[in-house]
């Protein structure tokens, strides 16, 4: 490797000298197709700098070099850990003034957030009328503001409106919430300090630092994001009802590996704050004519939730993106017929189900698994079904499991499962992974998966902020896809293709197998780990361990 990267360097000086470039990305390559080494440097007038190995040049495309120069040669912060760290210092200071004024409870925060978004959406209505009127109060003036935002976008039927709008009842019924108080005084004139309620207060800081971001035209759900960090600022983590929201980065991922086009249906039916829903979308839209653009918004993004607070968010979410928001139903999944969802004709299904909720054989029908095959059983012929669910339900977690795992196989095709990196879901604490299947096409016995070891991600945790992208995420997003799409070569180590039995455990560990010829060192560090072990077993009185048996 070192000959390859002295070569590279040589000729980056001389194309730096002999040509008009300034700044030069050379790369020591070394290897073959399956097993191969990267390593890039950076050569300008004033030296050279060697940077991190890579594994392809996903990094050097025209949509990602100039990011990758910024962050690896001139060393400055990526910009998604820029615009996480803001949004986590504005989750906590909402929080903290949510709470400290209004003595919201966990719930209620991301509610009274979706309210005041609504509101400030709505053309006729100005920040200034908040007054802290005792006879119209403040929080009549938004109840009445936002109900009316949702007829002029026409959100039907009014059954669902109504849902939505008891929701938001709060903002207007609660006294705390409507009285000025003493703490939030500004100057508006020279000794002129009028004090306003919180619902005002909260409002200006809503409309001045997170409007924008919520409704910008971008995958990432700011409300979702939100709702998460209001519940670990209260010392919880949204497990206790089985609560895990799905990261941008992995809602994308979903569309990526279904390679959704605008023409596509998508359904998620448990579709919590709606980040599927947003990223999909978002995707189509991407990729539509004026005309697909249009169908897609009325037509191809669905969704049920039956937690009517998640509902309401969720529907907040779609409208304040302007689409999607008539497609949204309020209802158990489980209890809606399959036959009937079918009829919908879904291409592509997304599913991040509650966890943890199959306790026993009254709660048995609550298992991730049935989740899966309920989706499965509701989407159209031959659409794609993705899911991320723990590793667990893989295995099998019960009799009953085991019986769906082999009823699933019977009418659908396992197209393959990801393991995930075990801090995708920060301090939730669950192994996740990715399952894909093809709906209605039975799995043939020759069928053979692809079981990928995805723990390595290019994501890492970043201590008080959480989990943040790499400069290796990209390209390990990109060898994933490449391998799943289109069938890349690459190391057992990555990637196993096999056939399956239904009571397999349907993960990668299970099936990997190492395929690499053992080299001269792994042979000597093998002995070497095996005598360091024997001698540390005879130092300790145990050397009746190594004795032969006569």
């Amino acid at each position: 490797m070192d000959y390859a990267v002295n070569g590279a360097l040589h000729y980056a000086k001389v194309i730096l000298e002999k040509t008009n470039f300034k700044k030069i990305f050379a790369f020591g390559c070394s290897g073959n197709e399956k097993h191969n080494n990267l390593r890039p440097i950076f050569v300008d007038n004033n030296g050279y700098k060697l940077l991190n190995k890579v594994e392809n040049f996903e990094n050097f495309s025209k949509d990602n070099i100039e990011e990758y120069y910024r962050e690896q040669v001139l060393g400055e912060t990526p910009q998604e850990t820029i615009e996480l760290e803001d949004i986590l210092k504005k989750s906590q200071e909402l929080h903290e003034a949510l709470r400290n004024y209004g003595q919201l409870g966990d719930s209620e925060k991301p509610l009274v957030v979706s309210a005041i978004l609504l509101e400030l959406s709505e053309e006729s209505f100005n920040l200034d009328s908040l007054t802290g009127d005792t006879l119209k109060t403040d929080g009549q003036k938004i109840f009445d503001a936002l109900s009316t935002h949702m007829e002029r976008v026409k959100v039907q039927p009014e059954t669902k409106k109504d849902v939505i709008l008891r929701q938001f009842n709060l903002i207007k019924d609660r006294t705390l919430l409507n009285q000025k108080d003493e703490r939030l005084k500004e100057e508006v004139l020279k000794n002129n300090y009028p004090e306003k309620t919180p619902l005002k207060y909260f409002a200006e800081y809503i409309n001045k630092n997170i409007l924008k971001s919520v409704k910008a035209n971008t995958t990432e759900d700011v409300l979702g994001r939100f709702y998460g960090e209001f519940i670990r600022y209260s010392g919880g983590d949204g497990q206790t009802l089985g609560v895990v929201l799905t990261p941008k980065h992995i809602t994308e991922l979903f569309c990526d590996l279904v390679d959704i086009k605008p023409t596509d249906k998508v359904f998620d039916p448990c579709c919590g704050t709606g980040g599927f829903l947003i990223a999909a979308m978002q995707k189509m839209l991407n990729n539509a004519t004026a005309k697909e653009k249009e169908l897609i918004k009325k037509e191809k993004i669905h969704g049920i939730e039956t937690r009517e607070d998640m509902f309401a968010i969720a529907t907040t979410n779609m409208i304040l993106r302007g689409d999607g928001k008539s497609n949204l139903i309020k209802d158990n999944f489980l209890i809606r017929s399959s036959k009937d969802l079918r009829k919908n004709k879904f291409t592509v299904g997304f599913i991040n189900p509650s966890y943890s909720q199959s306790k026993g054989k009254d709660t048995a029908h609550l298992s991730e698994i049935k989740f899966i095959e309920h989706l499965l059983d509701s989407l159209g012929n031959g659409a794609r079904c993705v899911a991320i669910v723990p590793q667990s339900t893989m295995v099998g977690k019960t009799k009953e499991d085991k019986l769906i795992k082999e009823q699933i196989l019977k009418k659908h095709t396992l197209e393959g499962v990801i393991t995930l990196n075990k801090e995708t879901f920060y301090r939730v604490g669950t192994n996740p992974c990715i399952v894909i299947f093809t709906a209605h096409k039975p799995h043939s016995e020759k069928k053979h998966c692809k079981f990928i070891n995805f723990e390595d991600d290019g994501f890492a945790v970043s201590k008080h902020i959480g989990l943040i992208e790499t400069e290796r995420a990209k390209e390990r997003k990109a060898h994933l896809i490449n391998c799943w799409l289109h069938d890349a070569p690459a190391e057992s180590k990555f990637i196993v293709k096999t056939t399956i039995e239904a009571d397999d455990e349907w993960l990668y560990s299970f099936y990997y197998f190492n395929d690499e010829i053992p080299k001269e060192e792994d042979f000597e560090k093998t002995i070497s780990d095996y005598l360091t072990f024997e001698f540390n077993m005879i130092a300790q009185g145990k050397e009746y361990l190594f004795e032969n048996k006569k």
